[in-house]
């Protein structure tokens, strides 16, 4: 299954998990997310280039965990540029579009997701095990 992603998503998604991971020439400083989210976020980083292909469903919730930290932790920035100005500020405003393309990308991997989830109900005849999240392969 393929994810597809722009390139203003791509680098909405980069910048935020830079920004949340503390890495060196992010706009702000490091968060702390749990350490699960934080690993997941790190693992995402250097998938970060474009299009994703997504195998298994384990393998889509462990993306969408790293977005969910992403997203997150944009909506915050975004929160914080407005209220340090004002909401038509350059900075709020790029913000906005940050998490908004995060945030966009995140919708489509739930409903990917949920695609998933039901293909995989559809073949088994049942809710899906943790057996098959881990490997029932989707072609991309």
């Amino acid at each position: 299954m393929i994810l597809h992603c722009n390139y203003e998503e791509v680098e909405a998604l980069r910048g935020g998990a830079r920004a949340l991971l503390g890495e060196p020439g992010s706009s702000t400083s490091a968060v702390l997310a749990p350490p699960e989210s934080r690993a997941r976020v790190e693992a995402l980083l250097p998938r970060l280039v474009g299009d994703l292909s997504l195998s298994t469903l384990d393998e889509l919730r462990g993306v969408q965990m790293a977005l969910d930290a992403i997203v997150e932790h944009l909506r915050e920035e975004m929160e914080s540029m407005v209220l340090a100005a004002h909401a038509a500020d350059e900075s709020a405003v790029t913000a906005y579009f940050a998490f908004a393309h995060g945030f966009t990308v995140l919708s489509r991997v739930d409903e990917i997701a949920g695609e998933m989830q039901a293909i995989i109900e559809l073949v088994t005849g049942d809710t899906p095990s943790p057996e098959a999240v881990r490997t029932f392969r989707f072609p991309d």
